[in-house]
């Protein structure tokens, strides 16, 4: 059985309850943390990207059908000495 006072504090909950507007949604203090942590990773995760990035050093290969020719000259073995 409920006592009076559980009676009297769940109808001022009511009458709380009465007064939220139940259409509008709002994400309050948790939404607004939640989305702080998400950007903070998203920003952390680009530093590290970029310094990764600064590290890759390459050089491309020609498009061109000059592929085997440069190749060839860089195998070359070198013309031993004679003396």
């Amino acid at each position: 059985m409920m006592s009076a006072t559980s009676t009297l504090a769940l109808t001022h909950f009511v009458t709380l309850a009465d007064s939220f507007d139940k259409d509008k949604v709002t994400p309050g203090v948790l939404g607004f943390i939640v989305f702080a942590v998400i950007g903070g990773a998203v920003w952390l995760l680009m530093k590290s990207m970029n310094k990764q990035m600064k590290k890759v050093d390459f050089e491309e290969q020609p498009e061109d059908g000059d592929a085997g020719t440069t190749a060839a000259a860089s195998a070359k073995a070198p013309e031993p000495k004679t003396s």
